[in-house]
């Protein structure tokens, strides 16, 4: 069962910009740890903040950039996890401040919620492949990459990047090369975010086999973007698997009438009819 899903909406019930991120991370890893102080970990962020503000330069943005990978990457000594990428840890926040290891993602948000706390306005940028962070200068934009110690990348280096990502030939006929980079940079929303990570708990306990796990994932993601239609036919198919007949009919009968036209809605009214037969023998 989700635990503290109510506390989650209400969370998620602000607007954007007033979303506590770190907040909602650690909720998430409440289905993992149902016992998790959540205002014990925050307020280790806001130690860590503290000790870093006693040591700011009193220069511009770019030298607070570098005294805040100084603090978290050469002396907390917080590493991207490249020897187990795809271990459920790396996608808890507790997890990724005790073991002071993550993925881009989870390594991104400490970073902008320990830099936002010492006045670095670091936005979160869901770039193809790999979470980044931006931060706006007068100068320009500074691009960011938590998960190889903060630094910062050159337009050639993001280009590569995308290359190897994104096929030739699915842009258009646009070559990689000449996209605008700009479409891959536009800040996310703290809802945006909150998604990616639940996509990537989502996609672990899939291949892992643990339905019980992936209903946890998607029940806050439903909070989180309760449009999402796949995500809603996926709840009903993790539901079915579970043998929780009735749950599973209405979702997936949602999902039918939310996307009629849906390219597999022949295959979700088959399921339908199954379950609408097991729930009758409920009766």
């Amino acid at each position: 069962m989700t635990v503290g899903l109510e506390m989650f909406e209400k969370v998620l019930s602000e607007k954007e910009e007033r979303i506590d991120l770190a907040r909602a991370c650690l909720m998430i890893a409440q289905d993992e740890y149902p016992e998790l102080p959540i205002d014990r970990y925050l307020g280790e962020i806001e130690r860590m903040a503290i000790r870093l503000r006693g040591r700011l330069p009193a220069g511009n943005a770019e030298e607070r950039v570098v005294a805040l990978n100084q603090f978290l990457f050469d002396e907390a000594g917080f590493v991207g996890n490249t020897r187990d990428y795809y271990d459920p840890r790396n996608s808890y926040l507790n997890e990724v401040i005790d073991r002071k290891t993550g993925i881009p993602i989870t390594l991104a948000i400490l970073y902008m919620e320990v830099g936002r706390r010492i006045g670095l306005p670091l936005s979160g940028v869901s770039f193809p492949g790999h979470f980044l962070v931006q931060l706006k200068l007068r100068s320009g934009t500074l691009v960011l990459d938590p998960f190889s110690g903060g630094v910062p990348l050159s337009e050639r280096e993001l280009r590569e990047r995308l290359q190897r990502v994104i096929p030739e030939g699915v842009a258009d006929g646009v070559p990689v090369a000449q996209l605008p980079l700009d479409q891959f940079l536009e800040p996310a929303s703290n809802r945006q975010i909150l998604a990616r990570v639940l996509r990537n708990l989502k996609g672990i306990y899939r291949d892992a086999g643990k339905p019980e796990r992936m209903l946890d994932v998607l029940n806050r993601m439903l909070v989180v973007a309760p449009d999402a239609s796949g995500e809603l036919r996926d709840r009903g198919i993790v539901y079915h698997k579970l043998e929780c007949y009735r749950a599973a009919l209405k979702d997936l009968s949602d999902y039918v009438e939310r996307e009629p036209d849906a390219p597999d809605g022949d295959e979700v009214r088959v399921r339908l009819m199954e379950l609408s037969s097991l729930c009758a023998r409920l009766n």
